[in-house]
């Protein structure tokens, strides 16, 4: 005689399977991702990525594109029919690139050193160290956050005038040399260390400065990336302070000085596109070299050794 299994009761061992026996297909648990929601999901990481890139594809493209090309087609086109790089040669005959990129290059050096020690200095204080008024200290930190560049950018340049920086590139630099932001990050990445560390360290004699060389540093080298990304990109690209600041045209940086392709070729825009990619190169370079620094930032605090 045979047996015959019901479909909602679990077979047991050694129990020979019946033929109505069916196992249940097309549920889903709360950990499963059903095939609309992947779709929805692929669909908005595909309209995120066209916003993302579509402007840097859109530029990169007018750049390569031939000067009897017509770029302001009903249909967007992407592909250059007749990609030439003679628009990167005319920029570099029309304005002196190098020496603004130079010009930006000591600007940007300057902002990620000061932020590097800096930053890495008050967040370790802020973090580790016990005094006195740690905590407004802190507070005052995350005001500054609240308020905009251009509410403090009149008394900013007040103070570098009064300094004699007016017109320098470490005038330039001064502003944002130490970042609130970049002051939290590190505050936060010492403060996921766990404090056995430190009282040990005490223990065995070490001094704060000890602690912060030997026991914070190697232990934060992930946000450290992050502050110097942060910090390269914010010099790199800031176009408002420099021009306030610098009078000299040969003490410009290169975005202040990429205004002359706008000035000068306003109806030719595939210059001013190759300028923008040439000012866009080293950011990717820069970010290329610190990524895997940079992605390791988020997975700050563990102890090594």
């Amino acid at each position: 005689m045979s047996v015959v299994t019901d479909p909602a009761r679990p077979a047991v061992v050694g129990e020979p399977e019946g033929p109505k026996r069916r196992r249940r297909t097309g549920s889903f648990g709360f950990n499963t991702i059903s095939p609309r929601e992947k779709v929805a999901r692929y669909a908005l990481l595909v309209f995120v990525l066209l916003i993302t890139i579509g402007p840097f594809l859109w530029q990169l493209s007018t750049s390569l594109k031939g000067s009897g090309e017509d770029i302001y087609t009903r249909i967007p086109r992407l592909l250059p029919a007749q990609p030439t790089f003679d628009h990167y040669k005319a920029v570099t005959d029309t304005i002196p690139v190098w020496d603004y990129a130079r010009n930006s290059l000591v600007v940007a050096v300057l902002v990620v050193g000061g932020n590097i020690i800096g930053a890495s200095l008050a967040g370790f204080a802020l973090s580790r160290l016990q005094f006195r008024g740690r905590r407004i200290v802190l507070g005052l930190f995350l005001a500054t956050l609240v308020l905009p560049g251009e509410v403090t950018i009149i008394s900013q340049y007040v103070t570098v005038r009064e300094f004699g920086l007016a017109n320098t590139l470490f005038g330039v630099a001064l502003p944002g040399m130490i970042g609130a932001l970049n002051v939290l990050l590190m505050f936060n990445a010492f403060r996921a260390l766990p404090l056995e560390v430190d009282h040990a360290a005490i223990v065995d004699g070490a001094n704060a400065w000890q602690r912060f060389l030997y026991i914070g540093l190697p232990s934060v080298r992930g946000t450290i990336s992050v502050v110097a990304i942060f910090a390269f990109i914010g010099a790199w690209d800031d176009f408002l302070w420099p021009l306030i600041v610098l009078t000299d045209p040969d003490k410009y940086t290169l975005t202040v000085g990429l205004q002359y392709l706008s000035g000068t070729f306003a109806n030719n825009p595939r210059l001013i596109a190759a300028g923008t990619m040439i000012a866009f190169v080293p950011i990717v370079i820069v970010f290329a070299t610190l990524q895997r620094f940079f992605f390791k930032g988020v997975e700050e605090g563990a102890v090594k050794g």
